[in-house]
């Protein structure tokens, strides 16, 4: 059998292991839990699993246990029936009915309480659940695929996590490397993203220099996966030339790496007055631009700067700038910023 592992990029050894396990693992029902840390792609994996399981053509129904507060997360797992509890305006079903013959993919199941942990042991055990306010018992064909970036065992022992419910999840462990662990597919990553995010922001491909590309094979990667694609998306936005440099990159790489950052090489420009100086017609005909599309660079540059400075969030971002925030979304949307 020959995996589809469509959206998954890598070719590691560590990786090419993760693999041999999925691939014996995906056309059985078995349950599987998926471990590894925040950021590592956990989600990209299982959805692996089920397009290459006999429920491939079945619902995959995900649901993140740590997202939804904990007095809603009963409904949303098995649904409820009309007048259960204050808004219940009409029957609805949950995630399990949903999933029924295909995948439903608990994530982050970590987080979620004791007493829900009980009904979920049931329901894996028993294949059947209740709604909420329901008196019928319900069957359901599912298989349960979760995943969470802790230590399970840990919380058993500390009392957080049912031992029974470990057990019972943890029928086929598979554990995704972070991506500090992953050698040459760092780069592979990076130049995927960076192609991607330079496409959809209608510029020039960005290359990664040769010392560049050291740095970031070098740096640990707290943020795995995500912090990778972030890194690419701003340097898409930022950098000035045609190649990443070691300049270009945040700062948090050089203080991981124990680098002192460059200064960048500066063209040598005529003198000019010191302090701030507005840009002249011979810059926009430098840059090959008209009026507008000049005005529009120089806008979107200051709205990537900002996002910098505010570390991401909006609010900050606007108020740097001085526009409101949906003024701001509207602009970063139409520059495909977000």
């Amino acid at each position: 059998m020959t995996l589809n592992l469509d959206g998954i990029i890598g070719d590691s050894p560590v990786l090419a292991e993760v693999f041999k396990v999925l691939k014996k693992v995906a056309p059985t029902d078995s349950t599987v839990l998926v471990t590894g840390e925040s950021g590592t792609g956990k989600e990209l994996l299982v959805r692996a699993l089920h397009r290459n399981s006999i429920r491939r053509n079945q619902p995959f129904i995900p649901i993140n246990c740590g997202a939804i507060p904990r007095e809603l997360l009963e409904s949303e797992l098995f649904g409820h029936e009309k007048g259960a509890f204050t808004h219940a305006i009409r029957s609805r079903p949950g995630r399990f009915e949903l999933a029924d013959g295909g995948t439903l993919f608990l994530d982050e199941i970590g987080e979620m309480d004791l007493s829900l942990q009980v009904k979920i042991l049931r329901a894996l055990q028993e294949k059947e659940i209740e709604r909420v306010g329901g008196t019928s018992i319900k069957k359901v064909d599912v298989r349960v695929v979760a995943a969470t970036n802790r230590d399970l065992e840990d919380e058993v022992v500390a009392g957080r996590f049912r031992e029974d419910l470990f057990y019972r999840l943890n029928v086929i462990p598979l554990q995704l490397p972070p991506l500090r662990k992953r050698g040459n597919d760092i780069l592979l990553l990076a130049e995927y993203f960076l192609c991607g995010h330079c496409a959809s922001k209608e510029r020039k491909h960005l290359k990664l220099s040769d010392k560049a590309k050291e740095m970031l094979l070098t740096y640990s990667w707290p943020g795995n996966v995500r912090e990778l694609e972030n890194f690419m998306e701003r340097l898409s936005i930022l950098c000035d030339g045609n190649e990443v440099l070691p300049e270009d990159l945040p700062q948090k790489i050089f203080d991981d790496i124990g680098e002192t950052p460059l200064k960048k090489v500066e063209e040598v420009q005529p003198m000019r007055p010191a302090g701030f100086v507005w840009p002249t017609l011979r810059d926009m005909k430098d840059k090959d631009m008209k009026l507008k599309e000049f005005l529009e660079d120089i806008e979107g540059r200051l709205l990537g700067e900002a996002l910098e400075m505010a570390d991401g969030v909006k609010n900050k971002a606007a108020e740097l700038v001085g526009i409101k925030r949906t003024t701001l979304i509207e602009k970063l949307k139409k520059r495909n910023l977000l």
